[in-house]
């Protein structure tokens, strides 16, 4: 069987995922996770296999489930059974697993007898009636650096891999100021563009970005009509359905940075960036690995958490001496060192 720490060293080294590599020096020793029966149905991509890899150091007996509309790799799907990693299907997502890594709430049907953590913030909206403990890794500082920096940093490369790679004095209007709308509007003003954020709360809206309200509808028409791209970053289905006439009419680049389809069935696949699927999805890489390294990390955590049993049932936050205990980890390999400083510092949400 192929080593997958092996195939990895091709890729990346431990610096570049600090929290994830010191994770896994204490846990192949401690083996904490042994035998348990984890399903992780976080997206699959290549460096999503560091987090796998510190499972199985662990000693977890791993099953991944992949696509259920999220996207994914083909190609490294086809590779996970060459490193002892069973892909679920149908059958398998009837067992029933120890604990649960969820995304997007697309695995809140597969029986867990200890919880589930759950990755997004629109996949908690599936669990608000659990009766089960749900750790929410969304909740907590680490997921802003995937969400504010990691998502908004790979809008711009997944544009550019587009062939749209001159931002200067153009419109982007983001719907959505939380981490995800934040993070794109701050990369797309770093890149050059004019950016506006629309929201329905009173945000503060990143540097170089003006705040719109969503209240006022005459306001927004007037941004869309101008609009060099529109961008969703809400993770509410369907809310942005009253803006497709005028979506239609003017024909700006149009994207989503969420799971969820804002848009709504009205307007046409063929009409958003990707089939309205994430736009960084179409990257190999969708979010650099030094940005995601801290909340697959939490996950992982959050695994080994709920599989000791003193999580009360519904939704829990990450507690703050644990992320606080992951962000010294990324410290150690100083190569982040200037990324958590600014969002300690709350420079944007």
């Amino acid at each position: 069987m192929i080593s997958l720490q092996k195939y990895l060293s091709d890729f990346y080294s431990p610096d570049d995922y600090a929290a994830l590599a010191a994770q896994m020096e204490r846990w192949k020793i401690s083996r904490p996770l042994s035998s348990a029966k984890i399903l992780d149905g976080t997206p699959v991509f290549r460096n999503t296999m560091v987090k796998y890899m510190v499972l199985l150091a662990a000693g977890a007996d791993l099953t991944v489930s992949a696509g259920k509309d999220i996207p994914c790799d083909p190609a490294i799907i086809r590779m996970l059974p060459d490193f002892g990693i069973r892909i679920a299907d149908e059958k398998i997502l009837r067992e029933k697993f120890d604990v649960v890594a969820d995304c997007a709430g697309r695995h809140i049907n597969v029986s867990s007898r200890c919880g589930y953590a759950e990755l997004t913030r629109s996949g908690l909206e599936y669990y608000r009636n659990c009766r089960q403990p749900v750790f929410s890794v969304d909740s907590g500082i680490l997921k802003r650096f995937e969400t504010n920096l990691g998502t908004g940093e790979s809008f711009v490369r997944a544009m550019n891999q587009l062939g749209f790679n001159d931002f200067k004095n153009k419109k982007i209007v983001v719907f959505g100021g939380g981490k995800v709308g934040c993070g794109t509007a701050f990369f797309a003003s770093k890149a050059g563009a004019e950016t506006f954020i629309v929201d329905t709360n009173n945000i503060t809206p990143p540097p170089g970005t003006t705040l719109v309200a969503a209240q006022n509808k005459s306001d927004v028409i007037q941004l869309i009509s101008g609009a060099w791209c529109v961008v969703s970053a809400t993770g509410l289905p369907g809310v942005l359905a009253e803006y497709v006439p005028q979506l239609l009419e003017k024909q700006p680049l149009i994207a989503n940075m969420g799971v969820e389809d804002e848009f709504g069935p009205v307007l046409p696949e063929n009409c958003v960036l990707n089939h309205k699927l994430p736009l960084n999805f179409i990257l190999s890489e969708p979010t650099r690995i030094n940005f995601i390294d801290p909340s697959m990390a939490l996950s992982n955590e959050a695994l080994l958490i709920l599989l000791q049993g003193n999580v009360a049932p519904g939704i829990n936050l990450p507690p703050q001496a644990l992320e606080q205990a992951v962000i010294n980890d990324m410290r150690n390999s100083g190569k982040m060192n200037k990324e958590i400083d600014l969002i300690l510092k709350g420079k944007f949400l």
